[in-house]
């Protein structure tokens, strides 16, 4: 069954599903407790398939840690939801740094009404290849990002929204999964609250990226229309970009190129049978030397 708030404690819980974060799960707990939660706040670590020091480090920094030998995030996320006892309940990325205040601006969307909230983001593409940079100058812009719970690494969802569903489906699709279960206008952004999310360091490394989010989308899509998830899921809007990107801004038609050449190769590739994926979907690139240290503003 999935939590209620019946009787339950008012502390919030966060949920942070961690494959081999070694590199950045210090900084992620080190921010969060800066950021002014408090002190009964509920931090749990769902570590999964790890073969570094990801449950040491975060054990050290103060976190509940479950250590788990599968890997696979949404398997995390529901061993942490089995313990998790806090509401609201915040899914956090490991690799996001969670500003002064962010914590209690999303709190007080949801106490205002809201059943989800999310911050903004902003994408670092700092010293990034000219066709990654032009790909983001595309995507940021695109208006799923500000009706969405896409794309943050951060969703706060209040008791209430939470039991609208029993488990996370096993599909790496977490964020759509979520992003489905409530109408838009159940859904908040805190506009004072940025998080920075880092962009892939190469273009494969991007291409790799995209190639495994339309792979999760496709499948939940599919699960969606056979009813196996009990909600329906977005479509995919195909020409946003030109609709709402390009034609208001036409001073970004040079980056709808490298856009629309990286979207197609990936469209296409997303088409061939998977190899050797992990169930993340996630872009490593951003968790080499020196992963961990960007800033997130308020």
């Amino acid at each position: 069954m999935g939590p209620t708030t019946a009787g339950g404690p008012r502390m919030v819980s966060i949920v942070i599903a961690a494959h081999n974060e070694e590199a950045v799960i210090g900084s992620c707990l080190d921010a969060l407790r800066r950021s002014g939660v408090g002190p009964d706040a509920e931090i749990i670590v769902s570590a999964n398939g790890c073969t570094d020091r990801t449950a040491e480090v975060a054990r050290t920094h103060g976190a509940h840690v479950i250590d788990r030998p599968e890997p696979g995030k949404p398997g995390a996320l529901n061993a942490a939801d089995e313990q998790a006892t806090g509401f609201p309940r915040i899914y956090l990325d490991a690799d996001i740094r969670v500003p002064a205040g962010g914590v209690a601006a999303l709190e007080r969307l949801l106490e205002q009404g809201a059943s989800a909230a999310v911050p903004r983001r902003r994408i670092d593409t700092t010293g990034r290849p000219l066709a990654v940079r032009g790909y983001f100058a595309i995507n940021e812009r695109l208006p799923v990002f500000r009706d969405g719970l896409f794309g943050r690494g951060m969703i706060a969802v209040s008791g209430e929204g939470r039991a609208r569903f029993d488990r996370f489906p096993a599909m790496i699709a977490d964020d759509l999964f979520l992003d489905s279960q409530f109408s838009d206008d159940e859904k908040a952004e805190a506009h004072d609250v940025v998080v920075v999310v880092e962009a892939p360091r190469t273009t494969r490394a991007l291409l790799n990226r995209l190639v495994r989010v339309r792979r999760g989308n496709a499948e939940m899509r599919a699960a969606s229309a056979r009813g196996e998830v009990g909600v329906a899921v977005r479509s995919s809007d195909k020409w946003a970009w030109l609709r709402d990107v390009v034609v208001p801004q036409p001073r970004l038609i040079f980056a709808a190129v490298p856009y629309l050449a990286i979207t197609i190769i990936a469209a296409l590739r997303a088409r061939r049978p998977a190899r050797g994926l992990d169930g993340w979907g996630r872009d490593d690139s951003t968790r080499g030397s020196g992963a961990g240290t960007r800033e997130t503003v308020r």
